[in-house]
C-alpha cells in the first residue's frame, strides 16, 4: 500500500512494475526536504522536489532537469561506477513510464550500494582504521588536484563572499540562544570569526593566488562517502549552488575532521589530516582549517535546531535535536578557544624509528606530524612517492628542505599546533636554529632522540617498503650524528625504540602540560 500524500508518479514508482528490470520488493523510499530516493535492488533513482528554498531552486521542470545533469555530471569526478545517467520520466495513458519524448519530470539513476558500506556505518562497527582513514586522504587529495579552478571559481574565496555564510548562519540561530544554544556560546563564536574575517584578509587573497579555490565536493561528511568494494566512493557533491561548492579545499576538510572530532577520535582525525596535507604539500591549509571546521560544526548544529521549530516533530525526537544540537553548539565554540603550540623535534639515523614515534604522538597530541622526506620532495616538485635522485641530497637541498621545515613549524606553532618536526636533526647546527627560533616565538620545544643499535637500524631499512623515505643500509652507512651538546641537553628525551614504547611515550607525555 502506497502513502496517498504522496505524488501520483512517486506512488508509481513504488510499484515494482513500473520497472524495466528486476526489483527488490517492497521498493524503500527516502524521503529529504529536497528529493525523492527510490531504492529498487540493484539501482536507486533519484528525484528532486519542485521547491525553491533560495540557495536552491528546483521550482521549474527545466530547472530540475539542469540540475539532473550536473549532480551526474559533478560527481562522476568522485563516484563514477554510481552515477550512471539521468532517464526522463513520461506521462502515458497508464500512468508514467521510465522513458519517452515528452518528460514530465528527471531521475538521477544510480547503482545501489549497500548502506552498510557508509564511514558512518564503519565507525560504528570499529572498522574505520587508521589506513583507511590514510588511503581516504590521499584519494581526496587526488580528487581536490584535478578538481578545476578559474579566476570566476578563485573569487568565491575572497573575504565578503566567504563570510556571508557565517552571518547568516547566525541570523537564523538566534531563536536557539537559551535552547540548545548558550548566549555566551553565540557570543564568543561570532566575535571569532568577526575578528578571524578582520584579521586574516592577507591569508584568504594568499590562498586564492595558490589556487586552493577549486570546485570541491561541498558536502564531504563521513555519510556521503562509502567504502564499497575496495574503493571509496565521494558521492552526493553540491549541485545546486556555487557558493557552496566554489571553496577552498580546506572546506572539504573540514567536514571529516568535524565528524571525527565529534566522536573524539583524535588519532583518526590526526591519521586523516597529516596524509591529507602531506600529499598536498599544503601545510598552510591547516592555518585557515579553523574557521572552516567550525562553519561545518556550526551548520550541523543549525541544521538539527530547524527540527525544534518543525511543528509536526514528535516530543521526543525534538529532545534528541535539542541535545544533539548543544553538542554541536559547543563544538562550534570550543574550535575557537585559543591553544598554545609547541615544537616537538624528532632526531636520529635512518631506520632510527622517528616517523613512528612521530605518528603515535600525532595521534595522541593532535599533533601536526611534518616529515622532511614529504617537504624536500615537495621543494623539488616531485611526488612523494617518486624515488629521488641525487640532486634531492646535495647540501644546498638539505639547507633548504631543513628551513623550510622549521619555516613551517614556527608558522603552525605559533597559530596553537603542537607541530612533530620529522627528521634526523643530525647536525647541531639544525637543532640550534630550531631552538632559537622556538625562543625568538616563545614557544616550548622538545627534543626526542630515538635509539637503537646499528644492527636494527639496517634490517628496519632493508624491510622498508610502501614508505615516501629513500634511505638505504647504504645512506646510513654516511651518516654521523653529532652528540647534543651542554645546552641542548634540558630539552632532550631519549626514546629506545626496541624497547617499550607506550610506556616510554606515557612518561614523556606525562611532562607536557595541556595546551
Amino acid at each position: 500500500m502506497t502513502d496517498a500524500s504522496l505524488p501520483p508518479l512517486i506512488q508509481q514508482m513504488l510499484q515494482p512494475e513500473f520497472y524495466p528490470h528486476p526489483v527488490a520488493s517492497p521498493i524503500d523510499l527516502i524521503q529529504t526536504h529536497v528529493s525523492y530516493v527510490l531504492m529498487t535492488g540493484d539501482y536507486v533513482y533519484k528525484l528532486k522536489k519542485p521547491v525553491n528554498f533560495g540557495f536552491l531552486d528546483f521550482s521549474t521542470l527545466a530547472q530540475r532537469e539542469h540540475f539532473c545533469h550536473e549532480e551526474l555530471r559533478l560527481n562522476q569526478r568522485g563516484a563514477a561506477d554510481l552515477y550512471l545517467d539521468v532517464v526522463p520520466v513520461s506521462q502515458t495513458e497508464a500512468g508514467y513510464a521510465l522513458s519517452g519524448d515528452n518528460p514530465v519530470e528527471y531521475a538521477v539513476k544510480m547503482k545501489q550500494f549497500p548502506q552498510n558500506t557508509l564511514l558512518t556505518d564503519l565507525f560504528d562497527r570499529g572498522e574505520l582504521t587508521e589506513e583507511l582513514v590514510r588511503q581516504l586522504a590521499v584519494q581526496i587529495a587526488n580528487f581536490h588536484k584535478i578538481s578545476p579552478t578559474t579566476d570566476y571559481i578563485r573569487s568565491f574565496g575572497k573575504v565578503e563572499r566567504v563570510r556571508q555564510a557565517f552571518d547568516e548562519n547566525y541570523e537564523q540561530t538566534v531563536g536557539y540562544i537559551g535552547g540548545p544554544q548558550t548566549q555566551q556560546q553565540f557570543d564568543e563564536t561570532r566575535a571569532y570569526t568577526d575578528h578571524f574575517f578582520a584579521d586574516r584578509e592577507a591569508l584568504f587573497a594568499q590562498r586564492i593566488e595558490q589556487n586552493c579555490i577549486r570546485e570541491c565536493h561541498g558536502d564531504l561528511h563521513l555519510r556521503n562517502i562509502a567504502y564499497w568494494n575496495g574503493d571509496f566512493l565521494l558521492f552526493d557533491c553540491i549541485e545546486f549552488n556555487e557558493p557552496f561548492r566554489f571553496v577552498d579545499v580546506m572546506y572539504d576538510v573540514a567536514y571529516i575532521v568535524m565528524d571525527l572530532d565529534m566522536r573524539q577520535r583524535t588519532d583518526l582525525r590526526m591519521a586523516f589530516l597529516n596524509t591529507y596535507i602531506e600529499e598536498m604539500g599544503d601545510w598552510e591549509g591547516l592555518q585557515v582549517l579553523p574557521i572552516y571546521v567550525n562553519r561545518q560544526t556550526y551548520v550541523r548544529a543549525k541544521v538539527i535546531s530547524f527540527l525544534l521549530s518543525d511543528p509536526s516533530a514528535s516530543a521526543a525526537d525534538k529532545q534528541a535535536a535539542h541535545a544533539t544540537a548543544a553538542q554541536y553548539y559547543k563544538l562550534a565554540w570550543e574550535y575557537t578557544q585559543p591553544q598554545t603550540g609547541r615544537l616537538l623535534v624528532m632526531a636520529g639515523l635512518s631506520g632510527s624509528g622517528k616517523t613512528t614515534i612521530a605518528r603515535t604522538l600525532a595521534g595522541r597530541m593532535g599533533a601536526v606530524h611534518i616529515r622532511s622526506d614529504a617537504v624536500r620532495k615537495h621543494l623539488a616538485g616531485i611526488s612523494i612517492h617518486e624515488r629521488g635522485d641525487a640532486s634531492l641530497y646535495t647540501p644546498e637541498m638539505t639547507q633548504k628542505t631543513y628551513s623550510r621545515l622549521l619555516e613551517l613549524g614556527v608558522t603552525l606553532a605559533t597559530e596553537g599546533y603542537t607541530v612533530v618536526l620529522d627528521a634526523k636533526y643530525d647536525r647541531q647546527e639544525f637543532r640550534a636554529e630550531a631552538i632559537a627560533q622556538a625562543q625568538a616565538h616563545h614557544l616550548p620545544l622538545d627534543l626526542l632522540y630515538c635509539s637503537a643499535p646499528h644492527e636494527v637500524l639496517c634490517d628496519r631499512l632493508q624491510h622498508r617498503s610502501g614508505d615516501i623515505a629513500d634511505a638505504t643500509v647504504e645512506v646510513l652507512a654516511q651518516q654521523h650524528f653529532e652528540p647534543f651538546v651542554e645546552e641542548e641537553q634540558p630539552l632532550v628525551t631519549t626514546l629506545d625504540t626496541t624497547q617499550g614504547l607506550a610506556l616510554q611515550l606515557d612518561q614523556f607525555l606525562q611532562r607536557i602540560p595541556a595546551s
